[in-house]
């Protein structure tokens, strides 16, 4: 982090609020991102049965959203039957380098657990052209046990699971 670089203000997780969508539109993560989570505009559209937004706020404004999908399992033979996804992970790029993204994951499993009481486990996949994003998902509790998805349009893709239970 560089000194002219503020750290985030208090990061908090939060389900998709209509008043939010202006700003959540407007996000954006950095270019070379956009091919492993999208766009906040392709976030938002997805209009999957299964599929709730989450947004992630620094200092009560929008500044990430991400996923969850309750039929995550669908065409992908890592998860048991059943399984629910985290999807779309993405901080907007004005807000990246400030631990935003480190302080959002080390919530989520509480968040999960509150939002969804009998979710036991959720899984993603993360780019192996993505490190940096590995690590923060690791940081936050998810377990990595070797296993690739080589299903996903951008390449391979490291599985990964977080325990709730």
């Amino acid at each position: 982090m560089s000194l002219d670089q503020p750290r985030a203000a208090r990061v908090t997780l939060a389900p998709l609020d209509p008043d939010h969508l202006p700003v959540l539109r407007a996000l954006r993560p950095l270019p070379e991102q956009e091919q492993f989570s999208g766009t906040a505009v392709t976030i938002l559209g997805d209009d999957r049965a299964g599929i709730e937004v989450h947004v992630i706020l620094a200092g009560g404004a929008p500044v990430g959203l991400f996923k969850v999908d309750r039929a995550y399992e669908d065409g992908r033979h890592f998860a048991e039957a059943g399984a629910w996804g985290l999807r779309g992970v993405m901080i907007d790029a004005r807000h990246q380098g400030r631990g935003i993204g480190g302080a959002a994951f080390g919530q989520l499993p509480g968040y999960l657990r509150a939002a969804y009481p009998d979710l036991r486990r959720i899984w993603l996949t993360v780019n192996c052209r993505n490190p940096a994003a590995r690590q923060t998902y690791l940081r936050g509790g998810w377990i990595d046990d070797g296993t690739l998805y080589h299903g996903g349009a951008a390449g391979p893709q490291h599985v990964m699971r977080l325990e709730l239970a």
